[in-house]
């Protein structure tokens, strides 16, 4: 007899454990082993953490071991077993790594191969790579949540998600209790009460009454226990109001990418020269302004024709879609100039320029319908569409069509943790009708859904390219315009991810024809353009093949630069930004005023978001802000899914780069008033996950 020693390692994970029977067949190039069950007589026999070790008897050598057998035995309580890896050692001394990583429940068998990574055309086990995949595929199911939207994961609840996608319980998200939860910690429990909740607040002074100034500053540049630094919101707070601040937050702030060059004024913008050469400190017209790369806008045609939350009766709210014109003067400030909140070609009735020579409140209440609009096209465009819609086509393609040991497959494994988990969530709770995002949204209900098939017909594949996005808004030069922190520090973090990825390509992929050859990619980003983008037209551009090397990292590079950098940029700053609600209000309450003249802070108070809408708010924005316990950050790959050793090199590089740029972004931060960290790598999640 010949014995073969094995290793099974059971996760940390709560619940990780199991107390059913299980059974392994060794799989090797000259035989198998019997179906063996795995003593049971260990007290803490597959206990969480634990490594349990046992050996086989053969009546002959096995050859190289190629696969393991798993199955779990089923018994009357039948419980979710975490299986970290197998290994095993031949009578010889060789050793066998296969590594898991999953949960197991009642499946028939679960093969694991080995460590080894094979691309499809090299492998000799192609029935198990198909098997594999035609058994993902009846898990990984794509399915419309709502017309025009990209493709979500087949899942009426969080539930009914594959195991291995689920929420470990002890991360398990309930966007209601969460939310209740930040509204007690913050103190907000006394204006919930319905005698307060369609209330308006008295003064702007009033929001200081649910404004949390939030203790344990940062100091070292390290992920704060506390998760926010207060000293952004605090600022906020004291500086919402100037000119000068409400354009660097086009720049720096929760949504960073509406500005864009203007070179030609838009048909329905209706300022001109006269109006805003007092707001111009070079001696330059505005056409000789706008020829010169001076000025910028912001605009909100999406939301033209959107209908306003309808969903309460007895409080009626408002959209609108404006033009925002800024002005880079010459100390380098962007400025807001000019600010329309209709759409119509001529003025007159209806149709208002508000500028800053205006009285205080038509100017203030103009910026806030703009910080609306902002605020309105991030939470549903740049932050729901463009992160995490997007990162789950790209999580559920992946599933489908990459086999566990496809080095693409183990590259993108830690960058699609928990987001179909979050979506299924959302889609549960947050965004659906009647959902929380209805709680203190101007934009919800119906609205939600117009917003997102709009800017579905405009999204491509180029722009969720860092670079390419720079460029498409004549942003990219820092000359141009400096000061851009979230395009500074997202080019550098980009660039490192990219080399990453290359690395990876360069040692897998000979040659372009290795990629053309490559049947699961080519399935992978086909399953991504006509399944889970179908939504799309044609103009979006997503690619249904891959031709060069160049053109697979470039992919790579998109996907795991959405699911962590961008999702870190417009996700985590949410509370700095959006907590002191007069700087970005999350509805109004009157519709937006056509003539001047006619504000006054009575008209302000009633505009803006009521007690109740406000709580909600608050809360909601605490709680998005926040990072797990249990974070992952960019680089951090616990799971040793790559093993050999070029692979090995190529992550230390990785983590390597990474380190440079937060030291080139903490020592920037040193000398700014007001620090940007929001991209720097050790606060930058590997995956959407919240």
């Amino acid at each position: 007899m010949f014995k073969y020693k094995v290793s099974v390692t059971t996760g940390r994970q709560e619940f990780a454990e199991t107390i059913n029977g299980i059974y392994l067949t060794l799989v090797g190039t000259e035989s198998s082993s019997d179906r063996t069950l795995l003593d049971k007589s260990v007290v803490d026999h597959f206990a969480r953490g634990t490594v349990v070790s046992v050996d086989i008897s053969v009546k002959k050598l096995l050859g190289d071991i190629v696969l393991v057998k798993v199955e779990k035995e089923k018994i009357l309580f039948n419980d979710h077993w975490y299986c970290k890896c197998i290994s095993v050692t031949t009578p010889s001394g060789d050793s066998f790594e296969f590594p898991c990583y999953r949960w197991i429940a009642d499946e028939k068998e679960v093969i694991l191969r080995d460590r080894k990574d094979q691309l499809p055309q090299d492998d000799d086990m192609k029935d198990y790579r198909r098997k594999e995949l035609e058994s993902r595929q009846l898990l990984f199911r794509w399915k419309e949540w709502r017309s025009g939207f990209p493709m979500s994961i087949d899942a009426n609840s969080s539930n009914e998600l594959p195991l291995d996608v689920q929420f470990e319980r002890e991360k398990s998200v309930d966007f209601s209790s969460n939310y209740i939860k930040a509204i007690k910690n913050l103190g907000l429990n006394k204006f919930m009460g319905m005698t307060f909740f369609q209330s308006s607040w008295k003064d702007i002074a009033d929001f200081e009454k649910i404004f949390m100034k939030i203790k344990n500053p940062v100091s070292d540049g390290t992920v704060p226990k506390n998760r926010v630094d207060p000293r952004t919101s605090e600022y906020v707070m004291q500086n919402w109001n100037k000119d000068y601040f409400f354009g660097y937050q086009f720049l720096n702030g929760c949504n960073p990418v509406m500005i864009r060059k203007c070179m030609n004024l838009p048909d329905k913008f209706a300022v001109t020269q006269e109006m805003v050469e007092g707001s111009l400190d070079r001696g330059l017209t505005l056409q000789e302004e706008l020829k010169a790369g001076n000025i910028y806008i912001a605009d909100y045609e999406i939301l033209e024709g959107v209908q306003a939350n309808a969903s309460d009766p007895d409080t009626k709210q408002y959209v609108a879609a404006p033009f925002c014109l800024m002005y880079k003067n010459s100390q380098n400030e962007i400025l807001p100039i000019a600010i329309q909140l209709s759409r119509q070609t001529t003025l007159g009735v209806g149709n208002t320029v508000f500028l800053p020579s205006d009285n205080q409140y038509d100017w203030m209440l103009a910026k806030m319908w703009v910080k609306y609009a902002d605020y309105s096209v991030h939470q549903l465009v740049t932050h729901l569409l463009r992160t995490h819609l997007i990162s789950e086509v790209f999580a559920i393609a992946m599933y489908r069509q990459l086999v566990a040991v496809h080095p693409v497959f183990k590259l993108l494994i830690p960058h699609v943790r928990f987001t179909i988990a979050i979506n299924a969530a959302a889609r549960e709770k947050l965004i659906c009708k009647s959902g929380l995002f209805d709680k203190a949204n101007g934009v919800g209900g119906n609205g939600i859904v117009e917003v997102i098939q709009k800017a579905m017909k405009t999204l491509t594949y180029k722009s969720l390219c860092f670079p390419e996005a720079m460029k498409a808004r004549g942003v990219d030069n820092k000359e141009d315009l400096p000061n851009y922190y979230y395009r500074d520090d997202g080019m550098m973090v980009w660039e490192a991810v990219k080399s990453f990825v290359s690395d990876v390509v360069r040692i897998y992929y000979s040659s372009d024809e290795t990629v053309q050859e490559d049947e699961e990619i080519q399935a992978f980003v086909h399953d991504v353009s006509f399944s889970g983008m179908k939504n799309c037209p044609e103009s979006c551009e997503f690619p249904n093949s891959l031709k060069t090397r160049e053109q697979l990292v470039e992919y790579l590079t998109v996907v795991i630069f959405t699911a962590s950098a961008q999702h870190a940029a417009v996700n985590f700053g949410q509370y700095d930004w959006f907590a002191w609600i007069p700087n970005c209000p999350c509805t109004m309450r009157k519709p937006p005023p056509t003539q001047k003249g006619q504000v006054d802070m009575n008209y302000i108070m009633e505009s803006l978001p009521d007690r109740g809408r406000s709580s909600w708010h608050l809360g909601a924005v605490w709680a998005l802000s926040q990072f797990q316990d249990e974070e992952l950050y960019l680089g951090v790959y616990p799971d040793m899914h790559f093993t050999e050793q070029p692979l090995i090199e190529a992550t230390k590089t990785f983590r390597k780069k990474l380190a440079e740029v937060n030291n080139i972004i903490k020592r920037r931060n040193e000398k700014l008033k007001l620090p940007y960290w929001y991209l720097s790598p050790n606060r930058i999640p590997n995956s959407v996950a919240i």
